[in-house]
């Protein structure tokens, strides 16, 4: 079944998601606008930080952050229209985007692909890193992951139905590939935190190097649980014609389940990452809340943060 596109918003505009003749339909409501703000109040500080910090910028690992935030705050403000309104993509589609949105998935997924094997290159082939894994190939890399996903989503609708059925179908098996190499690239990340950097003398790249592994490790694992049921609903209605359907967007909870997503990819990412909480305070917090700044800085001060000394996080395995 190729995913159609159809229109049907009538002629009064596109309606809201919910009748609200119930208050679960009240409580569906203010959730999705609830989440919406949320994430874009999460993941575009975080964007914003990477972007205003040089120290963060010239680090490769954060570029890939840099590109799952923005990709996240997209999909934040997705979510006032995907889950406002009468809004169903997929088969048959309704009021939709063309699958604009919905492939930003793709982008996700891709995006997390290559900072698994940024991180493995970088612990296990420092060398070969350093030389070939430049601050431009990595940039070239996360352009990549935008102009691949978004140019089949082209060929797709420009295509003739049969070949375009094809393609859909392989792009599906594909993203189940990806999805395989991600589970065994965690493992093997997971192995290599647990016992080779253990091994290593501390320094300031060890700690680093441990809570970038640490980071993404987390962050694919949150990705593969939050999305699991989604893909498995997805391959259900595509080959057997078996998956669950829901009215829309907005009480589909397979849809809401990879939504969070968008969320809490962001919100590991300031978990993990010292100087990235501080950037973010100083660039966006700090200048909405003055008195915030302040408390920061001076509890940055009192660790040491301000004399050049390398700041370390104590990760329990």
């Amino acid at each position: 079944m190729f995913l159609s596109n159809v229109t049907d918003s009538g002629p009064g505009g596109v309606p809201l998601s919910v009748d609200f003749n119930s208050p679960v339909d009240y409580l569906i409501f203010i959730f999705h606008l609830l989440f919406a703000t949320a994430t874009v109040l999460v993941a575009g500080p975080v964007a914003a930080a990477i972007v205003s910090s040089r120290t963060l910028r010239v680090q490769n690992r954060f570029i890939f952050m840099l590109n799952t935030s923005v990709c996240d705050t997209l999909v934040g403000l997705s979510v006032y229209y995907l889950g406002l309104f009468d809004v169903q993509e997929g088969y048959p589609s309704r009021n939709g985007t063309y699958n604009i949105l919905s492939y930003l998935l793709g982008v996700n997924i891709m995006t997390f692909l290559f900072a698994q094997f940024d991180r493995y290159f970088a612990v296990c082939r420092p060398f070969f890193y350093t030389r070939f894994l430049t601050r431009r190939a990595i940039i070239c890399v996360n352009v990549y992951c935008w102009f691949h996903t978004y140019f089949q989503l082209v060929i797709i609708h420009f295509m003739p139905s049969s070949k375009a059925i094809q393609l859909y179908v392989f792009s599906t098996v594909g993203l189940q590939v990806i999805v395989l190499t991600k589970v065994i690239m965690t493992i093997k990340l997971y192995i290599i935190a647990r016992y080779q950097l253990e091994r290593d003398p501390p320094s300031a790249e060890r700690e680093s190097n441990k809570e970038s592994l640490w980071i993404i490790i987390f962050v694919v694992i949150s990705f593969l649980v939050l999305w699991s049921p989604s893909f498995v609903n997805v391959i259900l209605r595509l080959l057997l014609g078996k998956g669950l359907t829901f009215r829309n967007e907005a009480t589909n909870p397979f849809a809401i389940m990879a939504r969070c997503n968008s969320v809490c990819t962001p919100s590991v990412y300031l978990w993990g990452s010292p100087a990235l909480r501080k950037a973010t305070m100083r660039t966006v917090w700090g200048r909405v809340c003055p008195r915030c700044k302040r408390r920061v800085s001076h509890s940055w001060s009192v660790k040491g943060g301000d004399k050049g000394k390398p700041f370390k996080v104590h990760w329990k395995i």
